[in-house]
């Protein structure tokens, strides 16, 4: 698009900018102009992980995937020189629509509930169908063997992120190294599949129009994906202290269980897995959501961020290496 064009469209003027809450990584604006709004994404301050925070290659995932998945916002920008505004940074259109957060605005039934689920679920299902050749996303793929990278990665991330105040997690890496399968397919994942990034139509709040945060897609294993994503499902039996760290609405009345998302997706994508085997799937989420966790929290412990809601965050990685020993202690599968 061009400049004129662009001030046609958006109407002329400096925006008015706002930052949105509720993220834990890159940082995200609205730019709200005369007659559009945009949303600006950048890096956060302090220190970073390697590769992390690619904002090109958020940029071109986003701009490639847009033709064959309707549900990715339409890019409009990508600067790489960091003397703009101190970082890299991208620009996209803003999706309306309604973004559910720890718990829901509304009141909605049960019934409505259910379907908004199971429509969040069949978005999965229908990215892991994408052929990431076709979208021209090849090359995010580094061939078999994801699962075994997976677990390096987080591994190292976990221990150089570790603070005086998190036990290590040395005999949970060492069951996932001792009990980790094969791949189980290779796709085009999100990485970061929740609520807070999806957005509903404001007309039918249960059809996804949207999925946001593409920042972790890459090309690997997609009941890795579901695991990751379910290590942030708190159900609404889990105890108090989970729920005090739920970040979205899936303890209301009607959401699915852990289980029946596992067997819903099952059905859906025509994967099968038993829940013996399931297990693996469910701690490597787990100890991976512990990774994400304790490395915003590193940055809050050495003064690199002043958010003080993730002053709590040792105490959440602490509790996700429990519940994680839980499950490996009523595990039998092996691989």
């Amino acid at each position: 698009m061009s400049a004129a064009s662009a001030l046609s469209e958006w109407g002329v003027g400096l925006p008015d900018v706002s930052q949105f809450s509720g993220g834990a990584s890159n940082l995200t604006y609205l730019l709200r102009y005369p007659k559009k709004d945009l949303v600006l994404r950048r890096p956060p301050a302090g220190t970073k992980a390697a590769g992390a925070h690619d904002m090109g290659r958020e940029y071109r995932i986003q701009s490639w995937l847009a033709p064959v998945f309707p549900y990715v916002p339409p890019t409009v920008g990508h600067c790489a020189d960091e003397a703009v505004m101190g970082s890299e940074f991208y620009v996209m259109e803003r999706m309306i629509g309604n973004i559910p957060r720890k718990d829901f605005d509304g009141t909605p039934t049960p019934a409505e509930v259910r379907e908004m689920c199971t429509n969040t679920l069949d978005l999965l299902v229908s990215l892991h169908a994408v052929d990431p050749a076709q979208a021209g996303l090849a090359w995010l793929g580094k061939g078999s063997g994801y699962v075994e990278r997976q677990i390096i990665g987080w591994s190292a991330r976990y221990r150089n992120a570790l603070t005086e105040n998190v036990s290590g997690m040395e005999d949970i890496i060492a069951w996932l190294v001792a009990k980790q399968p094969a791949d189980s397919g290779s796709c085009l994942i999100h990485n970061d599949f929740r609520f807070d990034n999806v957005v509903f139509s404001e007309s039918d709040p249960t059809r996804p129009v949207a999925l946001l945060d593409w920042e972790l897609a890459t090309i690997g294993d997609p009941l890795m994906d579901l695991g990751s994503a379910l290590a942030y499902w708190v159900e609404a039996t889990d105890d108090d202290d989970w729920q005090v760290f739920r970040l979205q609405p899936t303890n209301a009345a009607g959401m699915l269980t852990r289980a029946e998302v596992v067997a819903y997706y099952m059905e859906r994508s025509g994967l099968d897995v038993t829940p013996e085997q399931w297990t693996f799937y469910e701690v490597f989420g787990l100890f991976r959501l512990a990774g994400i966790a304790q490395q915003i929290y590193y940055r809050y412990h050495h003064g690199q961020t002043t958010n003080e809601r993730f002053g709590s965050f040792c105490m959440f990685v602490n509790m996700l290496g429990e519940r994680a020993r839980t499950l490996i202690r009523s595990a039998s599968w092996e691989p």
